[in-house]
């Protein structure tokens, strides 16, 4: 079943809404809720839109949708495909509800009342195999009729997303030094061409000058 669920405005990384966790959630999930937290600090329009990463015995769900990220936290056995129908849920409905004043959000966790609908869909999607009878049923979409096309679904390790992460960080803050570096490899080389040049041609600029000289009072 998802855990726990949290909504947040990807450009700023703004909490919009979240599940009410009880205290044993809170502490089993706590690992999970921090690297939530720097996924969604990574995560930009670019990403992936579906994603599964892998954490221990449970697994972070997170769906891309414009300008929103829709994540949750399941055990690891739950099926990947009814948390992404879970997931569409929420986005469809959260869109009916707040497409209009999304933009106008500057406090976080605006629009909390939204917990309702979360905790309401919960519910439907806390047993897979009663989630998967309820899709004739049930009211928000019939759980998506053909559950996901889970192929589409990226999966990863939590360890090889913050390796991955941290070497992107690495691999940027090297490029930027490369680039300065080569930088003022350019300008250094600039210097030593027109030194070089001056070198070569002094001498017979010289020349000229004393030539020019002489012919000049020698005429005048």
């Amino acid at each position: 079943m998802a855990l726990s669920t949290s909504i947040t405005r990807i450009s700023d990384q703004l909490p919009l809404a979240a599940s009410i966790d009880d205290d044993q959630t809170e502490t089993s999930l706590k690992e999970q809720k921090q690297q939530s937290k720097l996924i969604l600090r990574r995560i930009s329009p670019q990403s992936e839109s579906k994603c599964s990463i892998e954490s221990g015995s449970y697994t972070i769900h997170y769906l891309l949708s414009d300008v929103v990220c829709y994540l949750c936290i399941s055990d690891k056995s739950y099926p990947r495909n009814l948390a992404f129908s879970y997931l569409d849920e929420l986005d469809k409905e959260f869109k009916q509800s707040y497409t209009t004043q999304l933009p106008t959000f500057k406090r976080p966790y605006a629009a909390q009342s939204f917990e309702n609908f979360i905790s309401k869909t919960q519910r439907v999607y806390i047993d897979p195999r009663a989630a998967t009878a309820t899709q004739q049923q049930s009211p928000y979409s019939q759980l998506n009729d053909d559950l996901q096309d889970v192929t589409r679904i990226m999966t990863k390790n939590i360890e090889d997303l913050l390796w991955r992460g941290d070497s992107l960080d690495k691999m940027s803050h090297l490029s930027t030094s490369l680039k300065d570096e080569s930088f003022k490899y350019k300008r250094a080389a600039k210097k030593v061409n027109l030194d070089a040049l001056i070198r070569k041609y002094s001498p017979l600029v010289g020349i000229a000058i004393v030539i020019c000289f002489v012919l000049y009072w020698k005429f005048l």
